[in-house]
């Protein structure tokens, strides 16, 4: 069984930084797999943010967050996670960590695992 817990949550104020980590277990390794980070912000859908492809590095980004937000994994920790800079109000959310088969991208539906997710509160 696939777990994901993500850390790295909390407030902060438009224009600061933070890093979220998702470290992943249950796999000898990740290599098959995408690993994503979703948000779901009060009262909306949970939506894709981005997403890594474990074994080649290839990214994807949603358009609201490119340039500002970075997907990475390290291997040999089976971690991923999502550098955000220059935050803004509408980031405010709980940010989700999922894994999927690889080629999930970001459509939700390729995800099978998630983890409880971490809030990010920005204030202005």
């Amino acid at each position: 069984q696939v777990q994901l817990v993500e850390s790295g949550g909390g407030l902060v104020q438009a224009g600061d930084s933070l890093r979220l980590s998702c470290a992943a277990s249950g796999r000898t390794t990740f290599s098959s797999y995408d690993l994503a980070w979703f948000r779901q912000a009060p009262g909306k859908e949970r939506e894709s943010v981005a997403a890594i492809s474990w074994s080649a590095g290839r990214t994807y980004y949603v358009n609201s967050v490119k340039d500002r937000f970075t997907i990475s994994r390290d291997s040999a920790k089976n971690t991923v996670y999502l550098q955000m800079v220059s935050l803004k109000a509408e980031d405010t959310a709980v940010y989700y960590c999922a894994a999927g088969r690889q080629g999930a991208t970001l459509r939700e539906a390729g995800y099978a695992y998630w983890g409880q997710g971490t809030q990010v509160t920005v204030s202005t």
